[in-house]
């Protein structure tokens, strides 16, 4: 690095831990409760930073063109001149009228699904559509003629999100940290934990207009908050005493708009696909049902407990040691088995309406399935009707993987395998598994250690909904786990 980006890159640190020094504790109204935050900011309950070091304080698309990379809400954050810029992410989220972990406590005590939220949030703020809010909802102040790089991030718990600006298209051009050949919609579909970047220009008559996003809700009869958050993207509105204009959102069961946003991205480039395929894996992903233990009393369906699992294992996390403690030291009998299932243990009709209640309770157990390094990976993930059907946002630790192809239906090797897109998929860590359908991805395991496979709706997390992947060292360092300190704790 050259003495002057080094000095910025000082500096950019030295401003952020002044911020972080600064941090006080202050309230703000919440549709209607008061809460209080730590906050690194004047106003707001929460800063999200972004350092991103790219030159003169612009962010880049996958064309080499460089884009102003948005504003804070309310306070513009101004740019750092020479090496990077301070970035407020635009977070949508979830927000409870309690303390989120309690009710996940509740959920987990019980044995029934957790609350629904009470509210959506643009960056912290439900917005004009609550109660109490609309003095706080996030404002975007924009130039018009402009072109700008918008990144969102889904920090829901338990929602899918569909988002859309009113009256401007949005050119995706990132998925996951991933580029992406440029495609422009008007509407995205975002799960938690994924993130999209798109590139907006603001060539409309000057006014306001909403951003709004609302659930994307794919089981049938599962309640869930139908409610619509709202942000302002400003640009020359005067007083800003004109309503803003209002996107058209999809229905939240729109299953069919859900499918054509994730299967219009591809990657930007060629992909780097091996010619071979080691482990052919094919799980199957779904929700079921667990008896009540004697004496307990459970709030799920008919008094059982909620359950999820993998190709029929409900994962446990272990309580006395991690994986990856056990795996080094030997100890894994004591904590996991690698004997986690390359199939179902019983194939059936996965997406049929009435899916035998024989099949709902699946088998708890922390299983493992253990990866030679290096090999190439393809996972047929097939969603099921047990219980519900529903659309599973299946994220990989570790990895980023390349998404072949979904439908919806149950998976047929030699109908579907002609349907992989071999030339440009695109490149994410999370996969929307369709409702009732499927979806296929492939990676090498080049990155040694315990891995984790779940579903990034968190419920279905402490139901179950996940598995690990024990990938083995490779040949010499650069291949292989480092060693643990030798002060690392037992428990």
């Amino acid at each position: 690095m050259s003495r002057s980006g080094c000095a910025c890159y000082c500096w950019l640190i030295a401003l952020l831990c002044s911020q972080l020094a600064a941090a006080k504790e202050q309230y703000h109204e919440f549709v209607c409760t008061s809460y209080s935050a730590r906050s690194g900011g004047k106003r707001f309950g929460t800063w999200y930073l972004k350092i991103g070091l790219n030159c003169c304080g612009y962010m880049g698309d996958p064309t080499g063109k460089v884009y102003p990379s948005g504003y804070g809400y309310g306070e513009i954050f101004p740019p750092v001149t020479g090496m990077g810029i301070l970035m407020v992410q635009n977070f949508t989220g979830e927000w409870w009228d309690m303390n989120p972990v309690d009710v996940v406590r509740a959920a987990t005590r019980t044995g029934a699904a957790p609350n629904i939220s009470d509210a959506l949030t643009i960056n912290g703020q439900p917005g004009d559509l609550y109660n109490c809010s609309s003095q706080d909802t996030a404002l975007f102040p924009v130039k018009s003629g402009e072109t700008n790089l918008v990144r969102f991030i889904n920090a829901a718990l338990n929602t899918e999100l569909f988002v859309s600006l009113a009256g401007h298209n949005m050119t995706v051009v990132s998925a996951d940290a991933s580029y992406t050949k440029p495609y422009t919609t008007s509407v995205l579909l975002l799960g938690p934990g994924q993130t999209t970047d798109v590139l907006v220009t603001f060539d409309q008559p000057p006014g306001r207009y909403y951003l709004a996003a609302r659930a994307y809700a794919s089981a049938q009869g599962v309640p869930f908050d139908n409610t619509t958050t709202t942000a302002i993207f400003d640009y020359g509105a005067g007083n800003g005493s004109s309503s803003p204009a209002m996107p058209t959102l999809p229905a939240y069961n729109d299953t069919a708009t859900a499918t054509a946003f994730t299967t219009s991205l591809r990657g930007l480039r060629k992909a780097e696909l091996p010619s071979r395929v080691d482990e052919s894996l094919f799980f199957t992903v779904g929700v079921g049902l667990f008896n009540c233990s004697k004496g307990q009393q459970c709030g799920g369906p008919n008094g059982m407990r909620f359950a999820a699992s993998i190709n029929n294992v409900s994962f446990v996390l272990p309580s006395s040691s991690s994986i990856l403690q056990a795996h080094y030291h030997g100890a894994a009998n004591c904590v996991f088995t690698a004997d986690f299932p390359a199939n179902p243990p019983v194939q059936f009709d996965y997406t049929a309406q009435n899916v035998s209640r024989a099949l709902w309770q699946p088998v708890a157990g922390t299983k493992v399935y253990r990866l030679k390094y290096g090999s190439a990976v393809q996972v047929v993930l097939q969603g099921t009707n047990i219980f519900a059907g529903e659309n599973h946002p299946i994220h990989l630790h570790g990895y980023d993987f390349y998404i072949l192809a979904e439908g919806l239906g149950n998976f047929d090797a030699g109908r579907d395998t002609g349907k992989f897109n071999l030339e440009d998929p695109p490149m994410r860590n999370t996969v929307g598994v369709p409702v009732n359908g499927w979806a296929v991805i492939r990676f090498v395991a080049d990155n040694p250690g315990v891995w984790l496979m779940h579903c990034h709706l968190d419920v279905h997390i402490t139901w179950g909904l996940a598995m690990a992947f024990l990938v083995d060292d490779g040949v010499g360092e650069l291949q292989s786990l480092e060693a643990p300190p030798p002060d690392l704790p037992l428990c």
